[in-house]
């Protein structure tokens, strides 16, 4: 599966992409490129001080849910693919890290990575037909590959049925700390969280990622330029896949966790909600999303059912008032991209 761009092309695509079929785009300037460094700074600053302030466990939350977003975000803000199925990555990954844990007696960082590469596979298989579609035809062959392994998690015997998975142990990582203190185990969730933002914001700005966003504006164009469209779009949708993984599995060992919910297609509608919210094709949208709806869920709890409610007149009111969303706005006041 390779997606390696000739150099050549791809001066001719960065000076020709733009958020519209002919609209050009340029490169980030070096302006924007030192202001997304400080950008990061202060969110790794935040990641320091908010558990002195924040339950660190909400945090973890958030945290989790933010690199979800983010790998959700990469499919549709950059490669210009809805999918409706991304639950399935999220929830398998969980799954297959919380057995790992508790079932293999593997060390939290193996059962993690065990989560990854099994959603980087099923994100191989769902791609690999999805992307022989388009549009709506795509987003609902993502739902009904989804619901599939929906029904799969419900009859597995390895996965609790609807139970879950309880009791997942944290384990020690690398065998020798100990993570059952939440604020050990805040330590690595952010850090894992950091490494895929920084994972992805390289992708983006790579010429695999500037390739992405030619596709997204105009496919033709990307065609007749010599790309092989298809591998791009799959290399994609694994790479969305995997990063989703890394959330879900994380958050099983957080929550010690793994249940029908993680992989039910309300967990796709909930992501799709987050990164909309935050902003979507915004680099840091999803964390300002994820924040938004996490806590929507946590303190508004006392409410009951009425919190679907809540959060779907946010959703309607976002939709019609900041269609750029929480950054999106952000991005327009200070004049930066975000």
């Amino acid at each position: 599966m390779s997606v390696t761009a000739e150099p050549a092309v791809m001066t001719e695509t960065a000076e020709t992409q733009g958020s519209g079929p002919d609209a050009p785009i340029r490169p980030e300037s070096r302006d924007a490129k030192r202001f997304h460094r400080y950008v990061m700074f202060a969110i790794a600053v935040a990641l320091v001080l908010l558990p002195f302030g924040l339950y660190p466990i909400f945090v973890m939350k958030v945290l989790c849910f933010a690199l979800f977003g983010l790998a959700f975000n990469l499919l549709l803000g950059y490669g210009g693919l809805l999918s409706f199925g991304h639950a399935a990555f999220f929830g398998v990954a969980g799954y297959v890290s919380a057995h790992a844990a508790k079932v293999w007696g593997l060390n939290p960082e193996f059962a993690i990575l065990g989560g990854v590469a099994a959603a980087a596979a099923l994100g191989l298989c769902i791609g690999a037909l999805a992307i022989r579609r388009q549009g709506i035809y795509f987003a609902m062959i993502t739902l009904a590959l989804a619901q599939m392994v929906y029904f799969f998690s419900l009859q597995a015997k390895f996965t609790g049925g609807e139970d879950g998975i309880q009791g997942v142990p944290r384990g020690r990582l690398f065998g020798v700390i100990d993570l059952q203190d939440d604020r050990v185990l805040y330590v690595l969730v952010a850090v894992i969280f950091m490494a895929g933002l920084l994972m992805i914001y390289r992708i983006i700005h790579s010429p695999f990622g500037q390739v992405l966003k030619a596709i997204r504006d105009n496919e033709p164009r990307a065609v007749s330029l010599g790309y092989r469209v298809n591998r791009y779009k799959l290399a994609v949708f694994v790479l969305s896949a995997a990063l989703a993984g890394l959330a879900g599995g994380t958050k099983a060992i957080v929550f010690q966790l793994a249940s029908l919910t993680d992989v039910h297609w309300s967990m796709s509608g909930e992501v799709i909600l987050i990164t909309l919210v935050g902003g979507m094709g915004a680099i840091f949208g999803p964390i300002a999303g994820a924040f938004v709806i996490v806590a929507m869920e946590s303190y508004l709890a006392p409410f009951g059912a009425w919190v679907t409610i809540i959060q779907g007149a946010v959703f309607v009111v976002c939709v019609l008032l900041f269609r750029d969303g929480v950054v999106g706005v952000l991005s327009r006041l200070l004049k930066r991209p975000l």
